[in-house]
């Protein structure tokens, strides 16, 4: 059974309740677990799992050696101010936020001339919730390895993790795999509608999408072909596949996923800017 650090989840929303429910699933007494949460049917809802619950920052903080900074990015700054007074030198600090630097982070925790350091940031993605996430983590040099490997286990309760080098590759990350469920959902919901259209009922279409997608989407992580060469597999010339992605050609899906995906990168960039000062 693994061993877990004492963890403080800064904000109780769904993706504190993600990593909660992974870690307990995974052996981590309730008691070591402590949310700080200012919505009260939250609160309720947290307190009904046995873990410790309070409405704003408090003493229990400064024995927790681990904080998990899951707020909004225009919420970060002013949180973590409420915040760090209990800071000990030896507490890792994890954030979740979008768009929020490391140096924003460690000024914050410290001071401009000598920011903490224990930090690293991170990117989850919503199937986390169901244990099937993806984070994508960054960390200064001066967070020690210990404190890396650390932060890998807690975040790995939920899913796959993968480090980068900085917060450009993090931003990079948000707009793959943080933006990419949302992308996800909206083939579906045009694999179910064009289903609709061809004469299916709801429950065919969805049924029919869902497991399309899951199928396609197992083949290609258990094969060592590239997905190009899977996809040239499905499509004989003059078939149906083809007839299909040569739509999708005249209308330039391939360019357009691009597209959206540096779209994504450029708003995580502004939200450094808007809330990282």
């Amino acid at each position: 059974m693994a061993t877990f650090p004492s963890v403080a989840f800064i904000g109780g929303g769904n993706m504190a309740n993600a990593l909660v429910s992974g870690m307990l699933a995974q052996g981590c007494p309730a008691e070591k677990v402590h949310v700080i949460e200012v919505a009260e049917v939250l609160r309720e809802q947290w307190r009904a799992r046995s873990v410790s619950v309070s409405a704003a920052p408090d003493t229990l903080l400064s024995q927790r050696q681990v904080w998990i900074f899951a707020v909004k990015p225009q919420q970060m700054r002013d949180v973590v101010l409420q915040c760090r007074a209990w800071l000990q030198p030896n507490t890792l600090v994890i954030s979740i936020a979008a768009g929020i630097s490391i140096d924003s982070l460690g000024k914050w925790l410290g001071e401009d001339a000598k920011p903490f350091g224990n930090v690293v940031r991170c990117m989850p993605n919503t199937p986390a919730l169901v244990g099937a996430g993806v984070t994508g983590m960054s960390a200064p040099a001066t967070t020690s390895a210990a404190d890396r490997e650390r932060a890998t286990a807690l975040l790995s309760t939920v899913g796959e993790v993968v480090w980068v080098d900085n917060d450009k590759a993090i931003d990079a990350v948000t707009a793959l795999s943080g933006s990419g469920p949302a992308y996800v959902f909206l083939f579906l919901e045009s694999l179910i509608k064009g289903g609709l259209a061809l004469g299916l009922s709801e429950q065919q279409a969805r049924d029919l999408a869902l497991s399309t997608l899951a199928g396609a989407t197992k083949l290609a992580q258990q094969s060592a072909e590239a997905p190009s060469v899977l996809r040239e597999r499905v499509t004989s010339k003059g078939g149906t596949t083809a007839a299909a992605l040569d739509v999708f050609a005249q209308q330039a899906f391939g360019q357009t996923v691009v597209q959206a995906m540096a779209a994504a990168d450029r708003r995580a960039a502004e939200l450094s800017i808007e809330f990282g000062k």
